[in-house]
């Protein structure tokens, strides 16, 4: 694959929860090239990935001790996405940052200290944190 359809294919298969940037995936490539587990070939004028002979074989070697880095996510499964709401936070503490006081960006802090440690709160006590 080339680069692009490998981060296409990673956006696929994560069900749009992983979608690595070229910034990711290409120091990633020249990493595995180095070690002479893919080779690189110029394909119409992009970057064609493949798997070499070793690469293969450290697939072939690993395949069973190796967990799937796809196996969380199920592109059918219900759930909230978090990323919406993540992005109009960081939206609302831009704002807060740029045109509020010091005493609003204080408090802007201290909001966001109390969100973070409530989501801990939430992993640390299930699923049914938020109705205690």
């Amino acid at each position: 694959m080339h680069g692009y359809q490998l981060m296409q294919a990673i956006a696929d298969r994560s069900g749009g929860r992983w979608a690595p940037s070229p910034g990711a995936i290409y120091p990633t490539i020249n990493q595995l090239e180095d070690e002479g587990l893919v080779v690189v070939t110029a394909d119409a004028g992009r970057k064609l990935v493949t798997l070499t002979e070793a690469g293969r074989e450290y697939v072939d070697t690993r395949r069973e001790k190796m967990a799937d880095p796809f196996a969380g996510y199920d592109a059918a499964a219900p759930g909230t996405d978090l990323r919406t709401p993540l992005h109009q936070v960081h939206g609302a503490v831009h704002q807060v940052a740029r045109t509020g006081t010091d005493e609003q960006r204080a408090a802007a802090a201290d909001i966001l200290a109390d969100a973070r440690r409530s989501l801990y709160l939430l992993l640390a006590d299930g699923p049914d944190a938020k109705d205690s």
